[in-house]
């Protein structure tokens, strides 16, 4: 039995599908069932439907972006701050592994030879640095209050791209903004990503930090032309000058663009399909809103 939280989001809906996919039992928490924020009573939950494995997909990212947690300070360092510490005080009181579904957003650039970084680097957009959004400081401290924890698994997510067209999912956030910002990053194909997570705790990799991301460095600009070939949409794209332009235009907080390693996973035996590749599928398999 996997407990998932967060079920009802945007993570959390592409786990209940390989579950229910792979056939794999589950129990779909939302707060409304459990106030999983309460270690006495998820351990609790957890020991009484004999769990195995616990995935936190739970998190408050902001809606329609990430420039809403600066309005919602409070609720974003609760989401991703304080609650993976809960959950983690809870999996050791019942005995059991767990997940917690991370972000990239806590990197800005590359690595000094320009490189992606790698689980071993620490992380340079958070509030130590000063330098980040609210979004991304809370979920460099999500993965600090878990640092030497124990039978935890922390899986890194990077601007999430699927094939099925909706508002969270990076393509269809593309073919509809007005302007865009070229940069270069690092991208995690949804499917992929859950898919690798469930993999990571069936083949007992040992515990700790994965990024899991495409291989491979893909700009906004590529990313468009990929759309373009793929003939789903042939809209005139057009993009700001430079970032001081989206800055000062478009954003109300920083963003993060960077290039994560993904060699650690692949290390494991996990695959993971290069990024330019895994666009191209994901838009051949298009399915409309």
């Amino acid at each position: 039995m996997i407990y998932l939280l967060g079920a009802r989001g945007y993570i959390g809906e592409a786990y209940q599908r390989l579950l229910n996919a792979r056939g794999l039992p589950y129990r779909a928490v939302s707060r409304a069932d459990l106030d999983y924020a309460n270690p006495a009573l998820l351990a609790a939950a957890l020991r009484a439907d004999r769990a195995t494995f616990l995935i936190n997909a739970a998190g408050f990212t902001g809606k329609p972006n990430v420039d809403a947690c600066e309005l919602h300070k409070a609720d974003t360092l609760d989401g991703n701050a304080v609650l993976p510490g809960r959950i983690a005080d809870a999996c050791a009181d019942a005995g059991i592994p767990w997940g917690h579904v991370s972000s990239g957003c806590i990197y800005t650039g590359t690595r000094p030879d320009g490189s992606g970084f790698t689980e071993a680097d620490t992380p340079n957009f958070t509030f130590r640095q000063n330098n980040c959004s609210f979004y991304s400081g809370s979920k460099a401290l999500g993965e600090e209050i878990l640092a030497g924890r124990p039978d935890v698994f922390i899986w890194r997510l990077r601007i999430p791209f699927e094939r099925r067209d909706g508002p969270r999912n990076y393509l269809s956030k593309l073919m509809r903004y007005d302007r865009l910002l070229d940069a270069a990053n690092s991208l995690s194909d949804l499917d992929a990503f859950t898919a690798a997570s469930i993999a990571c705790w069936e083949g007992r990799v040992p515990f700790g930090i994965y990024n899991i991301t495409n291989p491979g460095c893909i700009t906004t600009l590529e990313v468009v032309e990929i759309i373009r070939k793929s003939g789903i949409c042939q809209k005139p794209f057009s993009f700001f000058s430079d970032e001081a332009e989206f800055m000062s235009t478009a954003a109300k907080t920083p963003r993060s663009n960077c290039l994560l390693d993904s060699s650690k996973l692949l290390a494991t035996g996990i695959p993971l399909v290069p990024v330019h590749d895994a666009l191209r599928a994901a838009l051949a398999a298009w399915q409309p809103a």
